[in-house]
């Protein structure tokens, strides 16, 4: 009976250090436990470093830390085990900008010379453009895993959206303005959309415009307001990969994507603004707002270069703490 014991005893003993986690020979952890996080960014730019250093490129670029995702969306995992992983992303962007221009009032008066002999300078007025975005992507997902050694695989599920929207708000210095002075005036007799209008090079004088059709003819259209459609995008998907762990708690790795994926960009909204010829005998102040068109798709395919998990066998490095 004490044999029997004893035999039990070793075998339990020999299955449990068998069983040891994997370390280093500094004692170091190698593979992920429960309760640790993990944080993925893009590989590429450190294996073209590399490469670049043993190919003696003469421009080699010192690697960053990039996502690994078109849509910038912070990604990472929280292990409930060894053998298992919670995956999420997240992306909150909430951005404005203000550019602002002076340009010469078209509102002229008549010049006269300083005292000192110099011309008087032009008046300036401003004008101002004003963006801003929202962002917002969000997906989560469970993987499970394989492997007792430095090499481990992968798979699971996880479904995510991703939703963006702009606008910009611009404003002038020179009101658009007819008959502001009276018939054999030798001032100007209005003011109309001018190039120099053009704010940051965003686009907001339109030449020629035939939006007015009838109103302006031939003359400049200007944005005053552009809601840009908003964008979103809906996606479930499996994915398996593998992962080696070149140092402890630190895995080289990619993988394979397959799912569902929704589109759509809504539909635009933009403001023009015109003074010009309607057609008649007087000239005119036209407004108009114009509505574009609006886009989807759907997909049942495997990853690609716009998804929000990043596109298929893309390799990344997955640091765990």
């Amino acid at each position: 009976m004490k044999k029997t014991f004893t035999l039990v005893a070793l075998a339990l003993g020999l299955s449990s250090s068998f069983a040891q986690e994997l370390k280093s020979k500094k004692e170091e952890v190698i593979l992920p436990e429960a309760g640790d996080w993990c944080i993925g960014i893009d590989a590429n730019p450190f294996l073209n470093y590399v490469g670049n250093m043993f190919g003696k490129t003469t421009s080699n670029v010192a690697p960053s830390w990039s996502f690994h995702n078109t849509n910038q969306i912070i990604t990472g995992k929280y292990f409930q085990d060894a053998g298992m992983a919670y995956r999420a992303s997240l992306r909150i962007g909430m951005n404005s900008a203000t550019v602002r221009e002076m340009d010469a009032s078209r509102m002229k008066t008549a010049l006269s010379a300083t005292a000192n002999g110099f011309p008087a300078s032009d008046v300036l007025v401003e004008n101002t453009w004003k963006h801003s975005s929202n962002a917002i992507g969000l997906s989560g997902g469970i993987e499970k895993r394989k492997g007792k050694t430095r090499l481990q695989g992968y798979y699971g599920g996880e479904l995510g959206f991703f939703l963006s929207t702009s606008k910009d708000k611009y404003t002038y210095g020179n009101k658009l303005a007819v008959n502001l002075f009276p018939s054999g005036s030798n001032q100007d007799q209005n003011v109309s959309v001018d190039v120099s209008d053009e704010v940051g090079g965003s686009g907001n004088v339109v030449p020629g415009s035939p939006i007015f059709q009838g109103t302006v003819i031939g003359g400049n259209a200007r944005i005053t307001e552009r809601k840009n459609g908003s964008v979103f995008s809906f996606g479930v998907r499996g994915f398996i990969g593998a992962e080696y762990f070149i140092l402890p708690k630190l895995s080289l790795g990619g993988e394979f994507g397959w799912g569902v994926g929704l589109s759509t960009v809504g539909k635009s909204k933009t403001t023009y603004e015109a003074a010009g010829n309607n057609g008649g005998a007087q000239d005119a102040i036209g407004a108009a707002t114009v509505d574009g068109s609006k886009n989807g798709g759907f997909s049942l395919d495997t990853d690609n270069n716009n998804s929000m998990w990043a596109p298929s066998g893309s390799l990344r490095i997955n640091l765990h703490f």
